[in-house]
């Protein structure tokens, strides 16, 4: 398959969030399989397999030093950065209980407990919602994303903290249905 083109500028220098929005881009397009970019010294290969989308980062091999004698003129070079890593998964949540809907994150992104900083959060251990409830907000590229309850019930868990990055599928809350 030749080169697909899409809408991503990728940065000089890639991090973590650049990573993340290249898998991203790699879950929602169907035409990718797999995309590979080498920046900085770091070489990040994305590929799809099956229902899945993983990541593996590495560290390129660096260019053969340079001859001190011949290339006095020559700028000093910067030790290359160290390689992007794709983060080791969060702790692992507690195993699904039956009977429990749980609330999970439809995109990556970064998760909110409250609208605002100095405001409580929307819901708390122990609080009743109705299916359709606002739980929490997903910040992603800059958007304000209000997740809802899938289901009415007794708040029972809550799985990540405020102002920490999830991922696509990622469990939020566990609801005791009523």
């Amino acid at each position: 398959m030749g080169a697909v083109r899409i809408g991503y500028t990728l940065p000089a220098a890639m991090n973590f969030e650049d990573i993340k929005e290249l898998v991203r881009i790699v879950a929602g397009e169907a035409s990718l399989d797999e995309v590979e970019v080498e920046r900085s010294g770091v070489r990040v290969r994305i590929k799809r397999s099956g229902a899945s989308v993983e990541a593996a980062a590495e560290p390129v091999a660096s260019p053969p030093a340079a001859d001190p004698v011949s290339d006095a003129d020559a700028p000093a070079s910067t030790p290359a950065p160290p390689p992007a890593a794709v983060a080791p998964p969060s702790e692992a949540a507690p195993p699904e209980e039956p009977g429990l809907a749980y609330v999970t994150s439809p995109i990556v992104g970064t998760f909110y407990r409250s609208p605002s900083p100095d405001a409580d959060p929307f819901v708390s251990i122990g609080d009743t919602v109705a299916k359709g409830d606002i739980v929490c907000i997903i910040e992603a590229m800059k958007l304000m994303n209000e997740i809802e309850a899938e289901a009415s019930g007794e708040i029972v868990s809550v799985f990540v903290e405020n102002n920490h990055p999830v991922e696509y599928g990622e469990r939020l809350f566990a609801i005791r249905p009523r």
